[in-house]
């Protein structure tokens, strides 16, 4: 009897591991990148005049390009690998954010900050997450999964105060190119540990059946696959309830909460950076949250899981606007550490249940699903400004939030209707 001696044999830590390390980094950094633009506002008003809407446009593109970039990239990573993909974006992001240094008008500002880095940050967005997960992992998908949605979600929270720290610091200009930098340096890395499939370096994914058969790598063109995918999803229930609540999911968190909890808690005499420091808090608590979640995805029906998600979000939400104060009482600290428990659980069983469904599709399907999540934010972050503006308060803006979030529990459940493809 013959002994294999290939690297899923071999003792030691499973090739995998690293490709979700590689994978950890680089969504990390990215959730980074995307933190800057939002920092850069006041730099760029002082400098160059820019009036707040004209630089909020460039951020607006990048958020609408960093959702709908999703699906194309991963059906791109079907067609030509996860590491030229991954690579090819963190060289976007670099140029996006060092081209800034140069630039004399807004348009520059749209071109690099919305265009380029929206471009190279939507390519390792939540779906590049989804595609590691299925190409290398098996045993453990929940718990990968949960891990590599928590650097995306934490890195952009945590990030913001050094970044911001940068930029009023030593300057904007700095904080742009350290972010160009750190970009550049992650190329290497990538390059080096990150594998496309676990065939190309002889092993098989963490827990698959060696005498499995292999997948074939997609061979179609990925933008018509993407499309492609995207007509067949919704001519079924199961898309439009998982869009649906992942709609309402991105107005909950990045649309309202990231967007205006700070001015709302400034509206109640609460100082800029005591408010700033509170969503750090959430991006710290979102960590726990989200591995949670993907442990709990492998184990718990996924469809269960997010209707509590989204009921005791929508449950917290409703209570917010009684919470306000001058100050940090304890009952705004443990709604702050509430919802960032709650902050992206979501993603987790939202991936399982797109992998379930749809099969080998799911990576594409979850890359459209997430782009009604960026659609979402878009709305209800001009919808709550809108309200502030017309009606001197926040307070309808958290109850509707709630009131959306009890209808994508519902939502939620009905998804087990749904047969499997």
């Amino acid at each position: 009897m013959t002994v294999s001696t290939t690297p899923s044999t071999r003792r030691g830590l499973h090739r995998a591991w690293y490709v979700a390390a590689v994978a950890f980094v680089a969504i990390l950094g990215s959730a980074g990148f995307r933190a800057t633009p939002g920092v850069l506002i006041t730099p760029l008003q002082e400098e160059f005049g820019w009036s707040a809407g004209t630089i909020s446009l460039a951020i607006s593109v990048n958020l609408v390009l960093y959702g709908l970039t999703a699906p194309f990239a991963a059906a791109l990573m079907d067609r030509f690998g996860m590491r030229r993909v991954v690579a090819v974006a963190l060289l976007l992001i670099a140029a996006g954010s060092g081209l800034t240094v140069f630039m004399s008008a807004s348009w520059q500002l749209l071109l690099c900050w919305g265009v380029l880095v929206g471009l190279g940050t939507g390519s390792m967005a939540l779906v590049f997450a989804a595609t590691v997960v299925d190409r290398w992992f098996v045993r453990h998908r929940g718990l990968v999964t949960g891990v590599l949605t928590a650097a995306g979600a934490t890195g952009q929270l945590v990030f913001l105060p050094v970044l911001a720290q940068l930029a009023h610091g030593p300057g904007w200009r700095f904080a742009s190119l350290t972010v160009a930098a750190a970009a550049l340096a992650v190329v290497p890395f990538v390059w080096w540990l990150l594998r496309d499939r676990p065939e190309d370096v002889g092993t098989t994914a963490l827990g698959a059946d060696p005498a499995a058969p292999r997948p074939e790598p997609a061979r179609a063109n990925a933008g018509l696959r993407a499309v492609t995918v995207l007509a067949s999803a919704a001519r079924t229930r199961p898309f439009w309830l998982l869009a649906g609540g992942f709609a309402i999911c991105g107005a909950s968190t990045n649309g309202l909460v990231s967007t205006h909890f700070i001015p709302a808690a400034h509206d109640h005499g609460m100082a800029e950076p005591v408010a700033a420091g509170l969503l750090a808090i959430i991006g710290i608590f979102d960590i726990a949250g989200t591995v949670a979640s993907g442990w709990l995805s492998d184990k718990v029906d996924p469809k269960v899981l997010l209707g509590v998600y989204y009921g005791l979000r929508g449950l917290s939400l409703m209570v917010l606007p009684g919470l306000f104060a001058a100050t940090t009482e304890p009952s705004m600290l443990v709604f702050i550490i509430f919802y960032g428990l709650d902050w992206v659980a979501t993603v987790p069983p939202t991936v399982a249940l797109c992998r379930r469904i749809y099969g080998a599709d799911g990576a594409v399907v979850f890359g459209w699903v997430f782009g009604s999540h960026q659609v979402g934010a878009a709305i209800a972050a001009v919808g709550a400004g809108l309200t502030r503006d017309h009606l001197g308060a926040y307070d309808l803006a958290w109850y509707a939030a709630g009131a959306l979030c009890l209808l994508a529990a519902g939502m939620s459940l009905a998804i087990g209707h749904a047969k499997r493809r």
